[in-house]
């Protein structure tokens, strides 16, 4: 698969993103004194089909809730649910296989700041 696709079924989905890093610049609400969509972030999102659910994760304290809040509605971003006080290490996803073979879990790492995922295309 090349690295610009993500070939999906055309089941719906759970999306679980990172906040800081990923979706806006790193701890731009501590350094800049406010958050910063990162290039493309918005876009993206926006893509995800309706019936999808978003989960946003971030290791935020729970003190920075309302301006997190506040900021993604401002700039219009679609969530579901947000979770404050995650742990900053790695995030695990453990999920079954399909007895056809779909597998039901999927992970992608970007470089922080560099908001830069594959296409969706769902084929399945």
């Amino acid at each position: 698969m090349p690295k610009d696709e993500l070939v999906l079924s055309t089941l719906n989905k759970t999306w679980i993103f990172d906040l800081d890093g990923t979706i806006v610049k790193h701890n731009g609400y501590k350094i800049d004194g406010e958050d910063s969509m990162l290039p493309g972030a918005k876009e993206y999102l926006d893509g995800i089909p309706a019936d999808d659910r978003i989960i946003i994760l971030t290791s935020r304290k729970m003190e920075y809730e309302a301006e997190t809040v506040t900021f993604l509605a401002r700039h219009g971003v679609r969530y579901d649910r947000i979770l404050f006080e995650m742990p900053m290490g790695e995030r695990i996803v453990v999920n079954d296989r399909k007895p056809s073979g779909l597998d039901m879990a999927v992970a992608l790492n970007m470089d922080r700041d560099a908001f830069s995922l594959p296409g969706i295309i769902r084929e399945r």
